[in-house]
């Protein structure tokens, strides 16, 4: 929001949410309507095409979306290092209002502006006409109109909430007041209805024009530089004719420099270009992937997760992992889905890629993407993947890997413990999570419960956290015998209790994981409390009873470029698998904590680290 909003500034359907495409809902179903059923000599191809020209700037936009993001990730050509917090990408979240705006004013230019429908094809002197028209009128308008817009009573009211993004990604652009996009529209409208009254308008070049304004604007609000230096030294005016993701991000820095559109010639005309242009376009180009200190290697889960990760939708991975997807993802986007989850997973090669990068103090924190899902954990090659990935991060000098989610799985790889034995002479220090994630569980149980009920898969954090309960004193009571016989076997020999009756379905705090059944829960009292100790939360089936989250933190308030959530998490908080990872190189810890073993007897060390270094326990729930 603008520093002292003006008239227009809140679009007027933002009331609707995710309602607002209702708006076009009627125009594309009546011009499809009319298309199909009209002759020959009455069908209007421009008309239909309005619908094709909105559904592509959409997937346009997320392809910038998804391509900056992974690039500004990884480090290389990076041109500010500053981060991207909850703020911006909540304000950035409308961007797709401009698009609706456009296809509603298209169809109305159909109707009424004359020379506007039935359109040809292609004609090549509406192109010519077009190109002229928006290097001249609309770029030098343009460009007073900007400087206009930083005078402090326009730009306090009006152009301070794009400026309010210092480090700008592709759909920054576009993230304006209405009335600011009124008047583009205005502006980039010159060429498309002059060459309509003139009436050599033509359908490829209104998609070629819009196509190119949305391609420079979200290029040019990239935050990495990619234009090759031989391209300007094979065609020197290229500079005046093209701006640079380097020349606007100086922009959106120093605020009185780079005010041109896409053509910087009207900046070196009027003596605006900023001193740092070159400078800055040399440096960002220079600058390589980046290296970091810790990894953490996780995966999708449910096909819908693809737009969660910070590679799909800003919009949805700034929120948690829904149990239930939204109704436009269900019924309307599951080709899109299917279709992308088979380009992650089979089409493109298998191999881990970083999507996140974050810096904790001194550290840096990438997350690697292993492209499955989670029903693919039984594919012998997910182990060769993540082998690779090991290999790959101990030659640049990663000093920690953590493995997140099911890539530590026992039956999978041993919790990592296959990697280490076969190659002993790994630099890169392993860490599986599980001791960081059994002391946060204990720590989550409240101190007062003396009697508690465990139910589900005996995993390594299971095993881990039933010893430090029965050594604290805590009843422990197991449902199943094949569980009270393993947990008596990897040293518990006191206050484990094996029952079947349904009296010792009563205690009030109930220790979950995979595997318990619905049926279980519903046999909990009114109140309990489900304290999850496995990577997946359980099914909150129960309205009168409490669950906790799966083992996590918040984040310490130093940690910056946090601008997503990790799955299911709320913003800001963290699983305890990728702190084991973070807190293991942050102490400078030596030896793998990943394998068959467990640090039972140093959980309360470990606790006490992550406390050292900021990380807050989540508030706890009420028995």
């Amino acid at each position: 929001m603008a520093s002292r909003p003006g008239a227009l500034t809140e679009w007027p359907w933002s009331p609707l949410g995710s309602f607002k495409y209702l708006l076009v809902a009627p125009l594309v179903m009546a011009s499809m309507h009319s298309y199909v059923t009209a002759v020959d000599e009455e069908k209007d191809l421009s008309r239909l095409m309005i619908v094709v020209l909105m559904l592509w700037r959409i997937v346009h936009s997320q392809i910038w979306i998804s391509v900056s993001r992974q690039r500004t990730a990884k480090g290389t050509n990076k041109i500010v290092d500053k981060p991207i917090e909850f703020e911006q990408v909540d304000r950035e979240r409308t961007w797709d209002d401009q698009v609706i705006f456009n296809t509603l004013l298209m169809y109305l230019a159909n109707i009424k502006l004359p020379g506007a429908s039935h359109l040809p094809p292609w004609r090549l002197d509406g192109a010519i006409l077009m190109a002229l028209l928006h290097a001249g009128p609309v770029e030098f308008l343009y460009y007073w109109f900007h400087r206009a817009l930083h005078h402090h009573f326009l730009y306090s009211r009006y152009h301070s909430h794009h400026h309010s993004s210092i480090v700008t990604e592709p759909i920054t652009s576009v993230v304006h007041p209405f009335a600011e996009h009124i008047a583009y529209t205005l502006l980039f409208a010159i060429p498309m209805v002059t060459a309509s009254l003139c009436g050599i308008l033509s359908i490829v070049s209104i998609m070629g024009y819009i196509t190119y304004i949305d391609f420079m604007n979200n290029m040019g609000h990239c935050n990495f530089e990619l234009f090759p230096k031989r391209l300007f030294h094979l065609f020197p005016p290229l500079k005046f004719l093209c701006y640079t993701p380097s020349f606007h991000s100086l922009h959106h820095t120093q605020f009185r420099t780079n005010y041109s559109l896409f053509m910087p010639i009207y900046d070196f005309i009027y003596g605006t270009t900023d001193n740092l242009t070159d400078s800055l376009y040399e440096r960002s180009l220079e600058i390589e992937e980046e290296s970091p200190d810790v990894i953490h290697l996780t995966h999708l889960t449910t096909h819908n997760s693809i737009y969660q990760m910070r590679l799909g939708f800003p919009s949805l991975s700034s929120c948690p992992l829904w149990s239930r997807p939204p109704w436009y993802l269900t019924c309307f986007m599951w080709p899109f889905t299917l279709l992308c989850s088979f380009a992650l997973t089979s089409a493109i090669p298998l191999r881990t890629f970083v999507f996140e990068r974050n810096r904790l103090r001194d550290l840096t924190v990438h997350s690697h993407l292993l492209p499955k899902f989670s029903f693919h954990r039984h594919h012998e090659s997910i182990n060769t993947i993540i082998e690779e990935a090991i290999l790959e991060a101990d030659e640049k000098g990663v000093k920690v890997m953590s493995l997140g989610l099911m890539n530590n799985r026992e039956e999978l790889n041993g919790s990592g413990e296959m990697y280490v034995q076969k190659y002993p002479k790994l630099k890169i220090r392993l860490v599986d999570g599980s001791s960081m994630a059994a002391t946060v569980v204990i720590n989550n149980i409240p101190k007062e419960a003396t009697e508690i009920v465990f139910r589900g898969n005996l995993t390594k954090v299971a095993s881990a956290v039933v010893f430090a309960l029965c050594q604290k004193g805590v009843k422990v009571v197991v449902l199943r015998e094949e569980e009270h016989s393993k947990l008596i076997k990897s040293g518990v020999d006191k206050n484990l209790v094996l029952s079947t009756s349904n009296s010792y379905y009563s205690p009030k705090v109930w220790l979950v994981g995979d595997g318990i059944e619905n049926e279980e829960q519903m046999k909990a009292k009114e109140g309990t409390l489900f304290v999850p100790f496995s990577h997946f939360p359980p099914n909150k089936l129960r309205k009168d009873c409490f669950y906790q989250s799966t083992p996590a933190m918040r984040v310490p308030k130093s940690a910056q470029n946090i601008d997503s959530c990790e799955n299911w998490l709320g913003r800001r908080v963290m699983s305890a698998w990728k702190i084991g990872g973070i807190v293991h190189a942050l102490e400078g810890w030596e030896e793998h904590d990943c394998g068959n073993t467990c640090n039972v007897l140093r959980l309360h060390a470990i606790w006490e680290a992550a406390l050292r270094h900021d990380f807050q326990p989540l508030p706890p729930s009420p028995l």
